[in-house]
């Protein structure tokens, strides 16, 4: 496997992109992390992505978009010889920053993955290029794991919409935490950059509409981190439900369905804490995670409205 080495910066505007030294053959994916301090996981993915054993040899590259990190984000991505695409923190969304490091991409596979969701093997790529040997597939996305550093209830969410064998979602689900796409797709549709979030199944519905397939590849597994305090948990819920509001304006959740939801998790949690013999310690980290994520859900589920810049900044960097 062959990376790109960076060169100097070249400047366009309010952004900054390494280039790379060119190569002799055209890379078959191009992995894309955005990244927002990151620095705590970020080498650990980094080392992931550049082992990954790829058949034919053919090249990868790595491209980070970051918003504005103030840790050391920026120079372990140019310690891994990756592509870096700058932007200001208030120019960020999720679809724009997709589309950046996309446009930045030399590719023929665009590769997307948090900066915080460490690949659990060297088949992880393969893995989730594998389906594209058939022309129908578009999209392709893997499986998301906790670890003992993950919430229980987070650990929950991703045995549901993640689970070891066979999709439990809808045909048009998919999650840019651990996905894939043909490039010639993305520059067919491209992310929507107004969305507060769920930009993936934005581009998955329309992916389906046109008669292509997304498929699901439990092999690839990425571990899934999250260090977030309740209140961002309740943000990034509220900001999903925002976004899910414009692509789904038929679905509602009134009150009484979060309460029932809320109650019915923490049951269900609590099941399956006993089942693992797990400590009841977790029994109120439970309780503050379902509560922030359905009450996060409930209010960003309510008629939407534009957000102020003030307001996006909150949404997308709380504090």
């Amino acid at each position: 496997m062959h990376l790109h080495q960076s060169m100097p910066s070249v400047h366009s505007g309010s952004a900054t992109i390494e280039r790379p030294h060119a190569v002799t053959q055209r890379p078959l994916a191009s992995v894309v992390i955005r990244t927002f301090n990151e620095a705590r996981y970020l080498d650990q993915v980094m080392s992931q992505v550049t082992s990954q054993v790829i058949p034919g040899g053919r090249p990868i590259e790595i491209v980070v978009v970051d918003s504005g990190s103030t840790d050391n984000t920026l120079e372990i991505a140019h310690r891994h010889g990756a592509i870096v695409r700058q932007i200001r923190k208030d120019e960020f969304t999720f679809g724009r920053s997709l589309n950046i490091g996309c446009e930045a991409a030399t590719g023929e596979f665009l590769v997307l993955v948090s900066g915080h969701c460490i690949p659990e093997d060297h088949r992880w790529l393969s893995e989730l290029l594998k389906p594209f040997q058939d022309p129908a597939v578009a999209i392709t996305y893997g499986r998301q794991i906790g670890d003992a550093r993950s919430k229980f209830s987070e650990c929950r969410v991703f045995e549901k919409y993640y689970p070891p064998a066979g999709p439990s979602q809808s045909p048009a689900f998919c999650n840019n935490a651990n996905s894939a796409l043909r490039k010639s797709i993305w520059r067919r549709f491209r992310f929507d950059e107004a969305l507060t979030g769920l930009e993936d199944m934005d581009l998955g519905r329309k992916v389906i509409a046109s008669g292509f397939r997304i498929d699901y590849c439990p092999e690839s597994v990425v571990i899934h981190i999250h260090h977030e305090s309740w209140r961002q948990v309740r943000r990034r819920y509220e900001r999903e439900a925002i976004a899910l509001r414009h692509i789904h304006p038929e679905l509602h959740l009134t009150l009484w369905e979060a309460c029932r939801c809320f109650a019915s998790a923490v049951w269900k949690d609590l099941q399956s804490l006993l089942r693992a013999n797990r400590s009841l310690l977790h029994l109120g980290e439970i309780f503050h995670y379902r509560f922030n994520q359905f009450t996060g859900s409930w209010l960003g589920n309510r008629p939407h409205r534009e957000l102020s810049a003030l307001e996006k900044t909150r949404y997308f960097f709380p504090t």
